[in-house]
């Protein structure tokens, strides 16, 4: 079996001019082949773990946050985006407040 061969990396998460701009370390597998995630789908490697969930308006604004179960993601980013104010969702890990993923309207 292979080694598996992790990089470190900076990744630019929230890169508009606001108070929120910011980047975190993330690691990428060599070799790694990109996901192709279904619209409306969550990932199970984030549906199983605690989710700190943050809402940006379009002017890159932080408006509301809240940390939820994996299993109860759906329902949070449904009720997020019944809100019209919200532009997107950034999700982290909760413990460990790593970045994630976006999340759009779609």
């Amino acid at each position: 079996m292979p080694k598996l061969v992790k990089r470190l990396l900076n990744y630019d998460h929230q890169p508009a001019e606001s108070p929120f701009k910011a980047s975190h370390a993330i690691f990428v597998r060599e070799n790694a082949e990109q996901a192709e995630l279904k619209p409306n789908s969550i990932p199970e490697v984030i549906a199983i773990r605690l989710i700190s969930v943050r809402l940006f308006n379009a002017e890159h604004m932080m408006i509301d946050a809240n940390v939820v179960e994996g299993k109860h993601l759906e329902d949070e980013i449904n009720n997020a985006f019944s809100n019209n104010e919200v532009a997107y969702i950034h999700l982290h890990y909760a413990k460990p407040g790593c970045f994630a993923a976006k999340v759009t309207k779609v």
